[in-house]
C-alpha cells in the first residue's frame, strides 16, 4: 500500500479535518503545501490532484481525490477502523448535515473576517458592518450546534468522529479571531474536550503556527500577490453582508478569483 499524500495548508479548516481524521486513525501520511498557494497560480502536480485548484488533495500512488468530504470517505473506505461514522443511519445522517453546515453556512463568516483582519479588504465603518454580520451568524449558529449536541460529550454520541472533526476546526478559528463560543458553555465546554485529543491539538497548533506569518497578508493584497477566491458560498455571504463593495473592487484590482476551469 503505498503511503498518503495530503496537499493542505495549515489554515484550511476543509484541510484540517482530513488531517484529524488520519491522525485518529494512525494513517502515515506526508503533507505538502501547493507553491504559490493562494495567488491563483498553483503547482502543475497539485493541479493535476486537484483541478479545482484548492486545499486539499489526497493523493495514493496514481489516484488522487479532490474536495474534503470525498477525501474523508475514501479514507474511511481505506481504514475502516476506527470508524468515524457511527453505525446507526440516522446519526451518520446526522454527522453528514453538521459537516455540510460547517462547510457551506458557516465557514463563510470565519473567512470573511480573515478577508478584513489579514487581507484588510475593507477598514473602518465598512469593516465594522461586515464583522457585526460575522460575530451575530456565529452566535446563532452556537445555538444550532448546541441543540445538535445534546446533552452527550460528542455530536453524535460517546464517542469522538466525523461530526466532531468536521466543526473542531472552525470553532477554533472562530476563538483566533475573537468570537468563539463561550468557555463555560456547552459548545465551550466540548470545544476544550475536541482540543484535548492529540488528533486536534497537532492539527490547531499547525494552523495557529501559520497565522504569524500572515502578518504582511495586507500588503500582499495591495501588491497584487494574493489573488483570493470567492466562490458559491464565500461570494454570497460576503454581498449580502454588506461586502459588494469589497467583491467589486477586488474585481477591478484583480485581486479575488472565481473557481478554476476544469481541463
Amino acid at each position: 500500500m503505498s503511503k498518503l499524500t495530503l496537499y493542505e495548508h495549515p489554515l484550511s479548516p476543509y484541510a484540517q479535518k482530513c488531517k484529524i481524521s488520519l491522525y485518529e486513525k494512525g494513517v502515515p501520511f506526508d503533507l505538502k503545501t501547493p507553491s504559490a498557494i493562494g495567488t491563483g497560480q498553483v503547482d502543475a502536480a497539485f493541479l493535476a490532484a486537484s483541478p479545482r485548484g484548492e486545499v486539499p488533495a489526497l493523493v495514493d500512488g496514481d489516484f488522487a481525490v479532490f474536495d474534503s468530504t470525498v477525501i474523508l470517505e475514501y479514507i474511511e473506505d481505506l481504514h475502516p477502523t476506527p470508524s468515524m461514522l457511527p453505525r446507526d443511519p440516522k446519526l451518520r445522517a446526522k454527522a453528514r448535515m453538521i459537516e455540510y453546515a460547517m462547510d457551506t453556512h458557516y465557514e463563510p463568516s470565519n473567512w470573511g473576517m480573515g478577508e478584513l483582519r489579514w487581507f484588510k479588504r475593507a477598514e473602518g465603518e465598512r469593516a465594522r458592518v461586515i464583522e457585526t454580520r460575522a460575530a451575530a451568524q456565529a452566535r446563532d449558529f452556537y445555538l444550532w450546534l448546541e441543540r445538535q449536541l445534546g446533552d452527550g460529550p460528542w455530536f453524535c454520541g460517546e464517542t469522538f468522529g466525523w461530526a466532531d472533526l468536521s466543526v473542531i476546526p472552525y470553532i477554533n478559528g472562530s476563538a483566533g479571531l475573537g468570537i468563539g463560543p463561550a468557555v463555560a458553555s456547552k459548545l465551550g465546554q466540548w470545544q476544550a474536550r475536541a482540543n484535548a485529543r492529540p488528533s486536534v491539538a497537532k492539527a490547531a497548533q499547525s494552523a495557529a503556527d501559520s497565522i504569524k506569518g500572515m502578518a504582511m497578508a495586507g500588503e500582499a493584497v495591495k501588491q497584487g500577490l494574493f489573488k483570493r477566491e470567492y466562490r458559491d458560498h464565500r461570494l454570497e455571504w460576503m454581498i449580502r453582508s454588506g461586502g459588494l463593495d469589497v467583491v467589486l473592487e477586488g474585481i477591478k484590482t484583480d485581486t479575488i478569483r472565481f473557481s478554476n476551469e476544469f481541463r
